[in-house]
């Protein structure tokens, strides 16, 4: 296979998360030419996973494992020297065509080794937990380690930060802004608990880097000229251990000036490294929570973070191929130790 021209078709087939489908259909196409079982794991609508391993091999023992879906807008893919850009580039389409390529080369030497790629990460995670429900119907519990490809640099993963969503919404009462006593501002009530939260001490470790905190989403209100009767916030915080007491403390900062919600908690992990290869702390989350029954993981892909979901997202050459090496590395040594 060319590793580069799969890595821009994969680009070239918009595939935001919802569309994966187009995407999924190539993937099949592609492992069946180079002779795998592949398969296609239902996840909702025409949506779907593929799971592949070579034909006539056994069940894995190790399965690559990344996402099909991408970011908006879509980017096209172009191409010099040096680099290939657009959307998925980086995260993950350059990472799928590795992974394909580290598995072309771990089947001359009769290694166990499978291919999952999964839909949704961007949002939900969706694609990973169907998986996850369905791998022992998929691997037969013969699965021990799974390489998740997310971009790191081609360094592995020493941790990969969890993340609590937070949703603070205010009640007040409507009035006509010329007689604002009469009313009860949702809008400042949200904005002093927000403030209150900027206020908050968040935990910090001298591994792994320190607890952030980003409010997202600000909206509320009718018109200027009307007392808001409700307002909400979204914020993300990027955990680097457990949330229990953290989320006790937020409740407390908001206090009685709005109502706090935790829709969604993705747990901070410590990953296996490998000797020898450079590491990292992954600050952002992945499917690696979601897919549990698929072995113990490992956090390491090509390209770099910085530029996924951006305008300019690429991926370097070099880092793809040096990816394959590293992608067979990992897999020799985790299945020979």
């Amino acid at each position: 296979m060319d590793l580069f021209a799969l890595t821009r078709q994969l680009v070239d087939i918009e595939s935001i998360t919802g569309n994966e489908a187009a995407v999924g259909e190539l993937l099949d196409r592609s492992l069946n030419l180079l002779d795998y079982d592949t398969q296609r794991v239902p996840v909702e609508d025409d949506r779907f996973n593929i799971f592949a391993v070579p034909s006539g091999s056994p069940k894995p023992a190790l399965v690559f494992s990344t996402h099909m879906d991408v970011v908006p807008p879509w980017l096209p893919s172009s191409e010099d020297e040096h680099n290939i850009y657009g959307r998925g580039s980086c995260d993950a389409k350059g990472i799928i065509a590795a992974q394909i390529g580290a598995a072309e080369r771990l089947r001359t030497e009769n290694l166990p080794i499978g291919l999952l790629f999964v839909i949704g990460e961007e949002r939900s995670s969706v694609g990973a937990f169907v998986a996850n429900a369905k791998a022992h119907e998929l691997h037969g519990g013969s699965c021990k380690f799974l390489i998740n490809g997310e971009p790191t640099d081609n360094r592995i993963a020493i941790a990969s930060k969890g993340g609590l969503r937070v949703e603070v919404t205010a009640k007040g009462k409507l009035a006509h802004s010329a007689y604002p006593h009469l009313g009860d501002s949702a809008i400042e009530k949200l904005l002093t608990a927000l403030e209150r939260l900027r206020r908050v001490r968040l935990p910090e470790d001298p591994e792994v880097g320190p607890c952030t905190m980003n409010i997202g989403v600000i909206e509320g209100g009718h018109a200027p000229n009307v007392i808001a009767d409700s307002a909400r916030a979204q914020l993300l915080i990027r955990l680097i251990g457990p949330a229990d007491d953290l989320k006790k403390q937020i409740v407390a900062a908001v206090g009685d000036q709005a109502h706090v919600e935790f829709p969604l908690e993705i747990p901070f992990l410590k990953l296996r490294t490998v000797d020898g290869i450079p590491t990292m702390t992954a600050a952002f989350t992945t499917d690696i929570p979601a897919l549990t029954n698929w072995g113990e993981p490992v956090l390491l892909g090509p390209g770099s973070i910085h530029v996924a979901h951006t305008e300019r997202e690429f991926v370097a050459k070099q880092d793809l191929l040096d990816a394959v090496e590293l992608y067979c590395r990992v897999a020799k040594a985790l299945l020979c130790c």
